[in-house]
C-alpha cells in the first residue's frame, strides 16, 4: 500500500486521512523502510499538501504517542518553538527569563536539523546536564520551579522524532506542511496553554523568503485553531547569524552571558520582544508593560538565577562547559562595513567542524564552533578579526570562512531584527 500512496502523492493528488495514519503508523511500526518513507516525504516536499492533508499528518503524528496532561501545573503554562537558524539560542535565555516572570514553562525541545543547533545539544555542553527525565519529575520540576527543558521522550510524537532525523539526511526539511506538522503535534503533545512561534526567515533558516514564512505562520495558526489553542507567530530575521556564538557550548556561554545582561545587542532585543509576548498572551496585559517587565528581570539578574536553578535541578554543573582548546583567530583582508554575513555557509562551516550532524547516527562535538567578533553593519579594518574558530583536529579553510562575508566601502539598508507578528490566519 506505501507504495500506491506514494504515486498517488507524487502525482499531486490529495491523500486520505486513512492513507497518511497508515504511512505513519506503519513506519513506527517498522514494516514501511527509509527509503520509502524518505520517497514519501520528497513527494511532499515538491508537491505539497493541503491544509486537510496537513491537519490529518499533524493528528497521525500526534496520535502515535502520548500526549501530556499539564493541568496538574498551577498557572498558565507556555511553550516557544523556533524554526531554526544559525546561532540561535534564544530558548536558553527566553524559558528562564518568562519563568522567572511567573509564567510555566514546560519545554520539550529537539536535537540539530540540517545546518541549524538544536536546544538539547546545546544543553548537553553542560557536564552531567540531564536531558531526559519522566514526566512525574518534569511536570513536578515545572510546578515547583517553573521550568524544565528535557528532551522530547520516546513516547512523545514518536513519529516526528524518526521522522525528524531522517528528513535531516535526506533534504526533506525545507517543506512546509513536513515543518508544520512537526512543530505543531510536538506543541500539542506537550499540553502547553499558549504557543509562541519564531518563525526565522533568510539565508541562515529553513523558510528563505518573507512570503514563505507567512505561509508557514498561518498553516501553524491553521493548526493551533483545530485544536483550541492559542497560537502567535513572530517572523524574524535570519540572513545573519543571532548573537555572535554558532556552536553549542559557546552558545552556551552566550546565552549565559545575555542572562547576565551583557549579551550580543540583536540575541537580548529579540528575547526581550519574544518574552514580552508571551507574558503579554498569558497575562493578558499590554505589549508595552510585558516588554518592562522582561527587561526588568533581565537587568536585575532574576533570570540568570532561575536559569541557574534549573541547571541544578537537572543535575548540571554550570561552571563546567566543554569548548575545544585550539582557537583560530580569522582576520579581514580588506577595510570597510560588513554588508552582509552568509548564515547559511556559516551553519555549514560550523558542522563540519562537528557542531552539527552530517548523518543522523553522528555524535555532536559540543565544544567546537565560530565566534563572531563583527557582525552585519560593523566597519572592519583590514587585518582586523572578524571571528574565532573553536577547533579540534580538523583542517581549516579559512578562505570559505571569509567568503560569508560581504565587505563594502557603503552599508546599503540594515533590514529589521523582527518583520512582522501573526496572529491570524
Amino acid at each position: 500500500m506505501i507504495l500506491q500512496i506514494i504515486e498517488k502523492k507524487k502525482n499531486k493528488q490529495e491523500l486520505t486521512k486513512d492513507e497518511i495514519k497508515y504511512a505513519i503508523d506503519e513506519y513506527i511500526a517498522g514494516n514501511i523502510e527509509d527509503y520509502q518513507m524518505s520517497s514519501l516525504l520528497m513527494a511532499i516536499l515538491l508537491n505539497g499538501m493541503t491544509d486537510k492533508e496537513t491537519i490529518d499528518l499533524t493528528d497521525a503524528m500526534l496520535c502515535s504517542g502520548d500526549i501530556i496532561d499539564l493541568s496538574i501545573i498551577k498557572g498558565i503554562k507556555v511553550d516557544k518553538h523556533s524554526t531554526g537558524g544559525v546561532g540561535d539560542k534564544t530558548t536558553l535565555v527566553l524559558a528562564p527569563l518568562v519563568a522567572s516572570c511567573g509564567l510555566k514553562v514546560a519545554k520539550m525541545s529537539g536535537r540539530s536539523l540540517g545546518h541549524t543547533g538544536g536546544t538539547i545539544d546545546k544543553l548537553e555542553s553542560i557536564a552531567n546536564f540531564q536531558t531526559e527525565m519522566n514526566m512525574e519529575r518534569f511536570i513536578n520540576q515545572v510546578d515547583q520551579i517553573g521550568l524544565a527543558l528535557i528532551s522530547q521522550t520516546q513516547n512523545i510524537v514518536p513519529a516526528d522524532k524518526k521522522i525528524y532525523s531522517l528528513r535531516d539526511v535526506t533534504g526533506t526539511v525545507n517543506s512546509i506542511p513536513l515543518i508544520a506538522s512537526s512543530i505543531m503535534s510536538k506543541k500539542i503533545a506537550s499540553g502547553a496553554d499558549i504557543i509562541l512561534i519564531d518563525v526565522k526567515v533568510g539565508t541562515g533558516a529553513l523558510v528563505k523568503t518573507l512570503e514563505s514564512a507567512l505561509k508557514l505562520s498561518k498553516t501553524l495558526i491553521m493548526i493551533g485553531n483545530y485544536y483550541n489553542k492559542k497560537v502567535k507567530c513572530v517572523i524574524t530575521n535570519m540572513d545573519q547569524p543571532l548573537g555572535c556564538a554558532i556552536g553549542n557550548g559557546l552558545e552556551v556561554i552566550e546565552s549565559i552571558d545575555t542572562l547576565k545582561g551583557h549579551g550580543p545587542k540583536d540575541l537580548t532585543e529579540l528575547v526581550l520582544n519574544l518574552s514580552a509576548h508571551l507574558i503579554s498572551s498569558a497575562k493578558n496585559i499590554p505589549f508595552e508593560t510585558s516588554l518592562k517587565e522582561a527587561t526588568s528581570n533581565l537587568n536585575n539578574g532574576n533570570a540568570y538565577l532561575k536559569f541557574k536553578e534549573m541547571v541544578k535541578a537537572q543535575n548540571g554543573d554550570i561552571n563546567n562547559i566543554d569548548l575545544a582548546e585550539n582557537v583560530i583567530s580569522v582576520k579581514s583582508k580588506t577595510t570597510g562595513f560588513v554588508k552582509q554575513i552568509d548564515a547559511l555557509k556559516i551553519g555549514e562551516i560550523a558542522k563540519k567542524l562537528g557542531a552539527g550532524r552530517l548523518t543522523k547516527k553522528d555524535k555532536i562535538d559540543h565544544g567546537v564552533g565560530i565566534v563572531l567578533s563583527k557582525k552585519v553593519g560593523d566597519y572592519v579594518l583590514q587585518d582586523e578579526e572578524l571571528l574565532k574558530i573553536y577547533v579540534r583536529n580538523k583542517d581549516i579553510m579559512v578562505n570559505d570562512i571569509l567568503d560569508c562575508f560581504e565587505i563594502s566601502e557603503s552599508l546599503g539598508n540594515l533590514k529589521p531584527l523582527i518583520y512582522e507578528v501573526v496572529e491570524k490566519i
